[in-house]
């Protein structure tokens, strides 16, 4: 529920008005007497805001203020009844999103709840909207898969922690066979779902740990973290196979199967990730040179296999 208050105050006769008069307003209210009462509620329940006194018994309002805000997303109005004592700067610097003082007139403590609530509904929507922003900013938007830039970003991570940890890393590159003349024959729009199926077949062969990106045009690329050269080539075997026994119906008279060619580069320290594409790259175009359809490695020390 969206209006979830908890009251926090060990004046039994406030925290019931309190709670009578939010609750004629629309509001859900729980009460308790202490902060650590709060913090057990916390833990079981979804409060979108506390609502608290400074002085309570044992464990005060304010250092009640921080751990909610340190261990919580949930906003904290603070009531005091000492002006001299507590300022609205140190409430604030705990975390506290607005401050009041006792005796508190209902009507007033409403207006700054609602304020509250409308403020935290707002940051919610501006985090959705970058999360929704940065997910655009890394994806493709035909296939879905991530797009050419998040591919360096992560393979740069992934070489981090290769050396790091001292793991295997592998790469393939895909390019489907003859795509120009797939889209010359049947339209841009058939070779588009050709494009949006391939990404599809590529994902579900991966396992959780493994990444697959669109690289640009007919070409994707798939990260293999903690895999060497071996099992990475019977990984892009399966997907060759796996592709090759698709059948696409680009027109009304029958189906279509296509072919990829796949490169296979194992991570070699100490070169950089352009060295490290390059090489899974010149796999890809020994794989084209062979007559397509299959699957090439090149070693960083031997010949191609």
């Amino acid at each position: 529920m969206e209006n979830d208050i908890l009251i926090v105050d060990d004046d039994t006769a406030i925290r019931e008005a309190m709670g009578e008069y939010m609750g004629m307003s629309g509001y859900n209210t729980s009460g308790v007497a202490t902060a650590e009462e709060a913090l057990e509620v916390l833990r079981t329940n979804r409060i979108q805001v506390v609502i608290t006194d400074i002085a309570l018994p044992g464990m005060d309002g304010l250092e009640l203020t921080d751990r909610i805000r340190k261990e919580h997303d949930i906003d904290v109005i603070v009531m005091t009844g000492y002006s001299g004592d507590y300022s609205y700067e140190e409430a604030i610097n705990k975390g506290a999103s607005d401050f009041v003082f006792k005796p508190v007139r209902f009507e007033e403590l409403l207006l700054r709840l609602k304020r509250v609530l409308r403020e935290r509904k707002l940051t919610g929507e501006r985090v959705l909207m970058l999360e929704k922003l940065k997910r655009l900013s890394i994806t493709d938007g035909l296939t879905k898969l991530y797009n050419s830039r998040h591919f360096y970003n992560q393979l740069k991570g992934e070489i981090g922690r290769s050396n790091r940890y001292q793991h295997s890393l592998s790469l393939l590159i895909i390019d489907i066979d003859k795509f120009k003349d797939y889209n010359d024959t049947y339209g841009h729009l058939e070779g588009d779902k050709v494009l949006v199926r391939l990404g599809q077949l590529i994902r579900s062969l991966l396992r959780k740990m493994d990444s697959a990106y669109r690289y640009g045009g007919e070409e994707f690329t798939v990260i293999l973290p903690e895999t060497e050269a071996e099992e990475a080539k019977t990984v892009a075997q399966r997907i060759r196979n796996v592709v090759m026994q698709e059948a696409f119906r680009p027109t009304e008279n029958g189906t279509v199967c296509i072919t990829i060619s796949i490169g296979v580069s194992e991570y070699h320290p100490p070169e950089d990730v352009a060295a490290f594409v390059q090489r899974a790259d010149k796999a890809l175009y020994i794989s084209k040179e062979k007559g397509r359809n299959r699957v090439s490695v090149l070693y960083a020390d031997t010949s191609p296999s």
